[in-house]
């Protein structure tokens, strides 16, 4: 077999694995063997085949990492509505407890009962809220 067939099958193969996995970085690797694959069929040596596909797959993957998709969010879990359904459902406080200036209530939500606690910058007045974080077993709230 011809090397640049060699370097352009195992690029497929890296293309193919990539779909299963779900990231970017195969895409990248196989961007560095299908450079060379060009650098054999323009009849480049091993050596500057390997060099050129090492070079170019760094490079891809480099570029990968500082664009917005290479990028790892580290956000908390309890303010992530894909994680914690209830986040973004209403619930109402009839009274507020004020302890060392944090407002603290007990709620039924869901059929069981809950501690509340008061966003920074909301009025602590009875009404409606919107469930914006959970800790532990805390729902922190903050008006509709």
């Amino acid at each position: 077999m011809m090397d640049w067939a060699i370097w352009f099958v195992l690029a497929g193969v890296a293309v193919g694995v990539e779909l299963f996995t779900g990231t970017f970085y195969l895409l990248m690797i196989a961007i560095g063997l299908g450079a060379g694959g060009v650098a054999a069929l323009l009849g480049g040596r091993l050596e500057w085949q390997l060099l050129l596909a090492a070079a170019i797959g760094f490079a891809a993957i480099g570029a990968l990492r500082r664009s917005r998709f290479g990028r790892r969010h580290k956000s908390a879990a309890g303010r992530d509505p894909n994680v914690i359904l209830d986040i973004g459902q209403s619930v109402h406080v009839d009274q507020w407890n004020d302890l060392d200036g944090t407002h603290t209530a007990r709620i039924r939500y869901r059929g069981a009962e809950w501690d509340v606690e008061l966003a920074a910058g909301s009025p602590a007045q009875a009404g409606q809220f919107i469930i914006r974080e959970v800790r532990g077993s805390r729902l922190i709230v903050s008006h509709h």
